[in-house]
């Protein structure tokens, strides 16, 4: 079968290329799955670039979502021709992932696949998509209703950016996107933004630690200099999901926006989701994302492709959600 295969000899830097590997190179697991789809993360880019980054062992094989037929199970809770999809449990960094033909995993770490969604869809969505749909749901889970006046999206033209200006939209929300590339402006608005923010505004810095109260919540994938602003501008009790940090792990706020706004910060993790609320995301994702918007979104890919794709999402000069279909 074919894979994505990252090496690294000595001290020089790993390179990734498409080799051929067989069944018995896969690691130990319960269930081995046909793959069909995979897609393309920030840290994706990260393990697949001459950084190195997460990958820890060598040869590796990256890809942290994949979706595909189960081939062979080993737990009663998968047979073989189920549909399947897994995001996260560190698959692609420290264990092989899903830029090969098949791959092997633990039956934990496996969902069914959503009725509704073909397994082309479901890495349409992938870890960005999912963790879009998190956020949602802590945000309504927090008080957040349509009607409140408008959500903020940072990083809107990103993978889960993207995606959740198109299920807020969905769902009754007045979105407001922020970008750094005026070109993605149309792009947002066909997703369902009302109202497009330029990076410069958001990122300029403010010795006021309470701006005009204007958000009604928040989906950040920014963090940084960024959501330090951000928090100052939340509406009285209202909440920001962190799920990225694009712009810097630092976070340069005062308490102020907690303390006197009763503002909250909601962190958002994709990777250790227990199992039914991995489910409920995944429902959610099926009867809210309007598929022609996520199909709007995809940029096919092959798996040739992925090292120059990992450098571009690094560069953050990736739009919308990459599918990689891995046969061809």
């Amino acid at each position: 079968m074919r894979a994505l295969v990252v090496r690294k000899d000595g001290d020089e830097k790993p390179v990734a290329a498409v080799e051929e590997i067989t069944a018995d190179d896969l690691p130990a697991g319960e269930v081995t799955v046909d793959v069909e789809f995979s897609t393309v993360n920030y840290k994706d880019g990260l393990c697949i670039g001459p950084g190195g980054g997460l990958v820890r062992n060598y040869p590796h094989v990256p890809g942290i979502d994949f979706a595909g037929t189960v081939a062979s199970s080993d737990d009663d809770r998968y047979a073989p021709g189920d549909k399947v999809v897994l995001t996260g449990w560190r698959v692609g960094e420290a264990h092989w992932g899903g830029y090969a033909e098949q791959a092997r995993v633990k039956a934990d770490w496996l969902v069914p696949l959503p009725e509704g969604l073909t397994t082309r869809q479901a890495m349409a969505v992938g870890t960005a998509g999912f963790t879009a749909m998190l956020a949602v749901m802590a945000l309504e889970d927090h008080g957040l209703g349509p009607g409140q006046g408008p959500v903020l999206v940072t990083g809107a033209a990103g993978g889960v950016g993207s995606v959740a200006t198109a299920i807020l939209a969905a769902k009754g929300y007045e979105v407001a996107g922020v970008t750094g590339r005026p070109e993605t402006a149309e792009y947002l608005k066909s997703l369902g933004a009302t109202q497009i923010v330029a990076r410069e505004e958001m990122a300029e810095t403010v010795k006021r630690p309470l701006e005009s109260e204007t958000w009604s919540g928040c989906v950040d994938a920014v963090g940084g200099a960024m959501l330090a602003r951000v928090l100052g501008q939340m509406k009285y009790g209202a909440s920001v999901a962190a799920v990225g940090l694009a712009g810097g792990a630092g976070l340069p706020a005062t308490v102020i926006p907690f303390l006197l706004r009763g503002v909250n910060l909601l962190g958002i993790d994709s990777v250790m989701q227990p199992y039914e609320n991995r489910m409920r995301a995944w429902k959610e994702l099926a009867a809210h994302l309007p598929m022609d918007k996520l199909e709007a979104m995809i940029q096919p890919a092959t798996l040739k492709d992925l090292p120059a794709l990992g450098r571009d999402i690094l560069k953050g000069q990736v739009k919308g959600r990459v599918v990689v279909d891995v046969r061809a």
